[in-house]
């Protein structure tokens, strides 16, 4: 790891151990990286990092835990020992002298010496932060160490009697975006948008669902992105109507609209795009009118991403705009008011328009402060993705609007002032796709 990378984490880490003495001296956090999981018999599935874990050091290998003891402002790591024999099999290891050198640990030990080393690392701290009910096998080995603190007890030893979540200090600091992690979140919208626009040049009727997400992931990895950032939808016709399709194994036909919701990772930040286009490179004149509903829908509430509103005032833009149009175009009846406050819009559009976007695609941070809708402020970072979904056994509408889904989302920064659309560029007005597509 380069030195500025280096002085980034170790910012970070000293950011950490600040906030956790703002709750009062004795503070030890303990951060354990993600397991490893079977895909089949001896087979792993791919390996990701724990998003905290990465946050603070940069360090993308299993078997490990870091430890931040704040009063000394102390960085203390276990991984795995170098290993030459295993290191034919499976890579480098950055071993425990690489711990120190090239990641910043003070100190680094052995993941075996881990049991005993941690009494001593809880030994007279008063607050442990650490996250209980998420990996319950290594909850053991924590709750362990703590009890065999506790019984060092007749030796004047004090022993934490708190037990707080991390995520109440690092969730909060990774929803404000600096300016190297806007970068990473640039780098990823610019690999998303060559494989949204390429998906749209080469889509045509006969061809499966399967083959374009093929041609997604290509240009991920081409473009230098380590992984997707979550399981790619392409979803034709019916399909498009159905929020988390995953099969995507349909031929697509002439006369259907294409929903691709696609995003790669880079640098472990990620990017969360959908685009809906017609198959056959034009628009009919129900799906146009949909689209056109969908697209007002997006671009007024991007317009209230601003500081002060809330993700609920962004989805109530949604909400009103897609209901009105609707109305309009004969699908809902009644008064706009009282059938927005009766959610007759439910069938159509069911899910939330926006969700935080940073290292994970549905990104960490509490949505609501002391019970209310938190107001957004800059440098966070969001998805706007209002959709219009009409399934093709919908018998209260024409049989022309059956099978017609519609969603676009871009990921939207929070400034000082307008909004700023990462994701701006990927064609999205009806006169773009369709030249897109030709």
């Amino acid at each position: 790891m380069n030195v500025s990378k280096q002085e980034l984490y170790a910012g970070r880490r000293a950011a950490a151990m600040d906030a956790m003495l703002a709750g009062g001296a004795g503070s030890v956090a303990v951060l354990a990286a993600a397991p490893v999981f079977i895909r089949n018999n001896d087979v792993e599935h791919d390996y990701r990092q724990d998003s905290d874990v990465f946050y603070l050091t940069g360090f993308d290998e299993p078997d490990s835990v870091m430890v931040l003891l704040a009063d000394e402002r102390k960085f203390v790591m276990f991984v795995r020992p170098r290993d030459p024999e295993r290191e034919v099999w499976d890579g480098a290891r950055a071993g425990v002298e690489g711990a120190v050198a090239n990641f910043g640990a003070a100190e680094a030990f052995k993941i075996s010496d881990f049991a005993t080393e941690l009494p001593k690392l809880l030994s007279n701290k008063s607050r442990l932060h650490y996250r209980l009910g998420r990996d319950r096998g290594f909850d053991e080995r924590v709750l362990a160490g703590l009890e065999a603190t506790r019984r060092r007890g007749r030796m004047g030893v004090s022993w934490p009697t708190e037990i707080v979540d991390p995520g109440a200090i690092l969730h909060e600091m990774r929803m404000f975006k600096t300016s190297s992690e806007l970068e990473s979140m640039r780098a990823a919208a610019a690999i998303t948008r060559e494989a949204h626009e390429r998906a749209m040049r080469a889509t045509k009727p006969g061809m499966f669902e399967h083959e374009i997400e093929a041609l997604l992931l290509e240009t991920f990895r081409r473009g230098g992105s380590e992984r997707v950032a979550y399981g790619s939808i392409v979803g034709s016709g019916p399909n498009a109507t159905v929020l988390h399709y995953r099969s995507n194994n349909r031929k697509m036909e002439s006369g259907d609209l294409l929903l691709i919701d696609a995003g790669c990772e880079y640098g472990y930040y990620a990017s969360d795009v959908t685009r809906t286009f017609p198959v056959s490179g034009a628009f009919t004149a129900p799906q146009r009118a949909i689209y056109e509903v969908v697209l007002e829908a997006q671009i007024e509430s991007i317009a209230l991403t601003r500081a002060g509103q809330t993700l609920d005032d962004v989805h109530k833009k949604s909400v009103e705009v897609l209901t009105r149009g609707l109305l309009t175009l004969g699908l809902l009846k009644g008064d706009l008011v009282d059938l927005i406050a009766k959610e007759a819009y439910k069938p159509f559009y069911m899910h939330r328009t926006s969700h935080w976007l940073g290292m994970d695609v549905h990104d960490v941070g509490a949505y609501f402060i002391a019970g209310k809708h938190r107001p957004l402020a800059p440098g966070m970072v969001i998805t706007v993705e209002p959709g219009i979904y009409i399934a093709r056994d919908n018998a209260s509408v024409a049989p022309e609007w059956r099978g017609i889904g519609v969603r676009i989302e871009d990921d939207i920064l929070v400034t000082d002032g307008e909004p700023v659309n990462l994701t701006d560029g990927i064609p999205k007005t009806v006169g773009e796709i369709e030249r897109a597509c030709a």
